[in-house]
């Protein structure tokens, strides 16, 4: 069991929605890099590198950014080569760094996110406020899994079966062709059995009731209060820009004394937050564990 899936969804919720917002609307890099390196660190906490192809995907699509601006966006006063008529600067490239990094954040983020919020906890966040919503969202997330195991078994038995070659790109392409058209055919398929199977059930006849094993306990209480006080202590000085950070023409950074300091020490407090419970409970289950 590790440590943030014993708390309270609402609070997991919140703590993700503060976190993910600040890097999603707040193009300062400081704070940024503050929040990739502590949602990659959390990621990797949680699941290990096993999964190096995400990670792999994750990096691409920031170089990807950090290359494709400085291609589009000439912008700046410290051009460093010409390609062409089109001046590469320093500025724009630092912009494309950071638009990656805040991609990046988010995604690493969700990630997280996804893991920990299964469909019971999404049931029981949106149960009572839009339950179509929420069984939406809870299928949604099952599905995911859900084809990606169904592909890797049709890709199982075709490949038994003799027809999924990958001998050259062409025929890999034919293979991966008809494991779609079959995983689409069964995706339809198991739709109107679910649908049958709901309509079968009384779904949608009647007021519905809510089930939960969630409840709001003095942690979850303290855990949201320091989220909340940690997020104001980054946002407000955002709003008085305090941290503010030019790119264009020159880069520079806006510094604001103590109110700056504050920004900083408030959101990587923030981002550190879910390492420290983890880490404390790998550490309290690695005692518990010599002991016996």
């Amino acid at each position: 069991m590790k440590a943030l899936d014993t708390y309270n969804p609402f609070t997991i919720a919140v703590y993700f929605l503060a976190t993910a917002g600040i890097a999603m609307f707040c193009m300062q890099p400081i704070l940024l890099a503050l929040a990739l390196i502590g949602a990659m660190a959390l990621c990797i906490l949680r699941h290990d590198v096993r999964s190096a192809r995400t990670h792999l995907g994750f990096w691409a699509l920031f170089f990807l950014a950090a290359l494709l601006n400085p291609l589009l966006s000439h912008n700046g006063a410290s051009v460093l080569l010409v390609i062409g008529n089109a001046p590469i600067t320093a500025e724009s490239i630092f912009w494309g760094m950071t638009s990656g990094a805040a991609i990046l954040s988010v995604l690493y983020l969700f990630c997280s996110f996804g893991a920990i919020m299964q469909s019971d906890k999404l049931l029981y966040l949106f149960g009572k406020l839009s339950p179509r919503l929420s069984l939406i969202l809870s299928m949604g997330l099952r599905y995911v899994s859900l084809f990606s195991e169904q592909w890797r078994k049709i890709k199982q038995a075709q490949i038994s079966l003799g027809l999924y070659k990958n001998d050259n790109i062409l025929e890999s392409a034919r293979g991966e062709l008809r494991i779609f058209s079959i995983l689409l055919s069964w995706a339809l398929e198991n739709g109107i059995v679910t649908a049958n199977s709901m309509s079968a059930r009384g779904y949608g006849t009647g007021k519905r009731t809510h089930f939960s094993i969630f409840s709001f306990t003095w942690r979850d209480g303290l855990l949201l209060s320091v989220t909340l006080l940690l997020a104001a202590g980054t946002i407000v000085p955002l709003a008085l820009g305090a941290v503010t950070f030019t790119f264009y023409p020159t880069l520079h950074l806006h510094h604001a004394g103590a109110l700056s300091y504050l920004c900083y020490l408030s959101y990587g407090a923030l981002v550190a937050l879910p390492i420290l419970l983890e880490t404390e409970d790998a550490v309290k289950w690695k005692c518990l564990r010599s002991k016996i």
